[in-house]
């Protein structure tokens, strides 16, 4: 599991993508609460104990279960010029055999947003999951009317797919979502037509 962890690190030109640490408790906690006001109507509701230590050990248990178990990649993005925690990464629901795939989800504070740095790190994790993972698909939701989140899934080479109704409960109510997909070697939208 240790080496499996390691090799579990991504590098992308300002940002470290690495699972999360007991030792980050902190440092999470911090920009979780300080940009709760930002996060909580685009994420399922917070449980009471949501910001506590005993979760936030919870969370690292799972983090490093899922990717020895191959069924998730969650990790933290770190800023490497001061080590900052900006916010997360997962690719979660990986399946194997016939369909090659996994679902992404993230979140970030609210003072790091039109950076660039979710952008750097939905590519970093997209490269690792076709390059390092052999998967085909990834595909994304988001609310229609966030904004930002369509637009860092487009510029990142997610496609539009359609929508979902009631995909998900968020911040306590049946939401439907706007799906994307990013494939292998993606044909959608190319013509050889001359």
């Amino acid at each position: 599991m240790l080496n499996r962890r390691r090799r579990t690190r991504i590098e992308t030109e300002r940002l470290t993508l690495r699972p999360p640490q007991h030792s980050d408790y902190r440092d999470w906690s911090a920009v979780r609460e300080q940009n709760a006001d930002f996060l909580v109507p685009w994420e399922p509701a917070w449980t009471p104990d949501h910001l506590s230590r005993r979760s936030f050990t919870n969370r690292v248990y799972w983090a490093n279960r899922s990717i020895s178990g191959g069924t998730a990649v969650p990790l933290f993005l770190i800023r490497r010029q001061d080590q900052a925690l900006l916010g997360a990464i997962t690719l979660d629901n990986v399946r194997r055999g016939p369909a090659q795939d996994a679902t992404l989800g993230y979140w970030i504070g609210e003072p790091y947003t039109r950076q660039g740095y979710m952008r750097e790190a939905i590519l970093g994790i997209v490269h690792y999951a076709f390059d390092s993972l052999d998967l085909s698909r990834i595909s994304a939701a988001c609310l229609p009317e966030n904004a930002a989140s369509r637009g860092v899934l487009e510029k990142t080479g997610f496609k539009y797919e359609g929508v979902a109704q009631s995909y998900l409960q968020i911040n306590g109510r049946w939401r439907n979502h706007v799906l994307y997909s990013n494939l292998r070697n993606d044909r959608r939208g190319k013509t050889d037509a001359r």
